[in-house]
């Protein structure tokens, strides 16, 4: 063989092998680009989901705010119409313990009897902590502040369909406290257009929370509470429909003043959630469980330990027991 066939077969091999490169590059690429694409897709994805959830819970929050004004004014209405409740317990009764003389061994043998059990006593003063507007961001923290004080409450809570939400309500009911409700959408107007619309509400909040939690709710609050300046209607109608439903409603007789859009400070909380409870039998205060309400939970634990400090003095959550405090009759 030639040199010049020499060379002629080097450069034919050579562009075998490179067109051989090429093939192969053409399908690595042709498999490995769908499946990267695949992958940013999916990651972009995840990331929009996460966005999403995040803009849903500020645009909550946002709405949070802009009715804490009107409860502010529903709450300065319902002042005139809270009244104290005392119902004061004796404290411990003397109890003379008779003894059993003993009797002849003749016939059958009689056997002292039983000490009656002494009935317990109920504490004079009964305070039930309630918090309105949630779940929030910060459900979790009040649950765990109840937890570290061993303390149940009660939560009016919204139709909020977020996971988070749906998570926090389960876990109010797994803790021990009550599930109540605040209805769905919270929208005054629509609420309180008729009866047919607050039917329509609150069926539809009774139902999603029994489906989240397997709960059947059996107390509600009113939005901005039965003496509220927002419904055309006599409140006495929505009433007689709860009723109908064997749903009892529960005002408030203490207002923590967290309603507000201002924030106020924990010294503030805590002396408007602590005055008159000694002079009252039964003492149901009004927190919020808002995002916008961090001083609630910073003054939370202080409320607690100021109120379990009292003599004769206890905090229950709300219960078909309970006796309602109630702004209309």
């Amino acid at each position: 063989m030639s040199d010049g066939d020499v060379q002629v077969s080097a450069a034919r091999r050579k562009r075998v092998q490179r067109l051989k490169k090429y093939i192969v590059g053409m399908l690595v690429g042709g498999i490995m680009t769908p499946l990267v694409l695949c992958i940013v897709l999916w990651i972009q994805v995840r990331h929009l989901g996460q966005v999403l959830e995040r803009l849903t819970g500020e645009v909550q929050e946002l709405s949070d705010q802009v009715r804490a004004q009107q409860e502010r004014m529903d709450e300065f209405a319902a002042a005139w119409a809270i009244t104290g409740q005392g119902n004061p317990v004796s404290s411990e009764s003397n109890r003379e313990l008779s003894g059993h003389a003993s009797e002849p061994l003749t016939g059958e043998l009689t056997l002292p009897e039983e000490p009656e059990p002494e009935p317990e006593e109920t504490p004079a003063h009964r305070v039930y902590l309630t918090f309105d507007d949630g779940p929030s961001t910060y459900t979790d923290d009040i649950l765990d502040i109840l937890d570290t004080y061993d303390v149940k409450a009660t939560f009016f809570v919204l139709g909020k369909e977020t996971d988070s939400a749906r998570e926090a309500m389960k876990d109010i009911v797994d803790r021990g406290h009550t599930l109540g409700m605040h209805s769905y959408s919270h929208k005054y107007t629509e609420i309180y257009e008729s009866v047919e619309s607050f039917a329509e509400d609150f069926t539809k909040l009774r139902d999603y929370l029994y489906e989240v939690t397997g709960v059947k709710s059996s107390v509600y609050r009113f939005p901005g509470g039965s003496s509220n300046t927002v419904s055309s209607l006599d409140m006495r109608e929505f009433a007689e429909y709860l009723d109908e439903q064997e749903v009892r409603f529960f005002d408030w007789n203490i207002s923590s003043g967290d309603g507000s859009s201002r924030l106020l400070s924990v010294e503030d909380l805590v002396k408007n959630c602590t005055a008159g409870i000694e002079k009252r039998g039964t003492s149901v205060i009004l927190l919020h469980d808002s995002a916008n309400k961090s001083t609630t939970v910073e003054a939370l634990p202080i409320i607690i330990e100021n109120i379990l400090a009292m003599e004769d003095t206890v905090i229950l959550p709300i219960t078909d027991e309970t006796e309602p405090v109630q702004h209309i009759h």
